[in-house]
Order: structure tokens, then sequence, then C-alpha cells
């Protein structure tokens, strides 16, 4: 199992970017697929999930409405847009699923939102 982020960046405040996860290595139309964050000096949190076939999605409440969480199947690839990001945004974000009781962790994509 393999996922790799990208698509960080360095982002003004109110502005917006698109992390990309990209997967292999199992069957990934059969899994559900979540966002974490972990900013400086605090824990991992999570952000947003969302099913195998893409109908369900959920959000901390600290990104609902502002991050929107997609997923191409054909594409092996799960997205999170994120609009009006803050300050607060800035974190390393990574992709994970769980497959077999296990977890499978991407090596993060570094967000900065500051002007």
């Amino acid at each position: 199992v393999q996922l790799v982020e990208s698509g960080g960046g360095l982002v003004q405040p109110g502005g917006s970017l698109r992390l990309s996860c990209a997967a292999s290595g199992f069957f990934f139309s059969s899994y559900g697929m979540s966002w974490y964050r972990q900013a400086p000096g605090k824990e991992r949190e999570f952000a947003a999930g969302i099913n195998s076939d893409g109908r369900s999605t959920n959000y901390a409440g600290s990104v609902k409405g502002r991050f929107t969480v997609s997923r191409d199947n054909a594409k092996n690839t799960v997205y999170l847009q994120m609009n009006s990001l803050k300050p607060e945004d800035t974190a390393v974000y990574y992709c994970t699923t769980l497959r077999w009781s296990v977890e499978y962790w991407g090596q993060g994509t570094q967000v900065t939102v500051s002007s």
C-alpha cells in the first residue's frame, strides 16, 4: 500500500489549495479514505473523510463549509479542496486508509497559510 500526497504550499489567508493523494497497492475503490492534519506542537487531528463510492463524506467542525473531500476511483486518487484558508489551517496534511485493521499513511504535504 502506498499513499502519496501532493499539492501543499504557501498560500495567503482567504486563498485556496487542492491536495491530492494518489493511492496504489490495494483495491482503492473498496475503501474509505480520510484526511488528517497535524499542526506544529499539536496532535494529529481528523479533517475530512469519504466512503468508498464517494457518496458519503464527513468533516471536522473546524473545516466544515470550507473544505471538500472527493475521490476519483478511476484514478485511484482522493482530493481535498480547501477554500477560505486561515492561518490556523497551517499543518502537515496526511491521507490515510484502514485496510484489514491496519492504518496506512502517506508522508504528508505541508500547507502554510500566511501573509
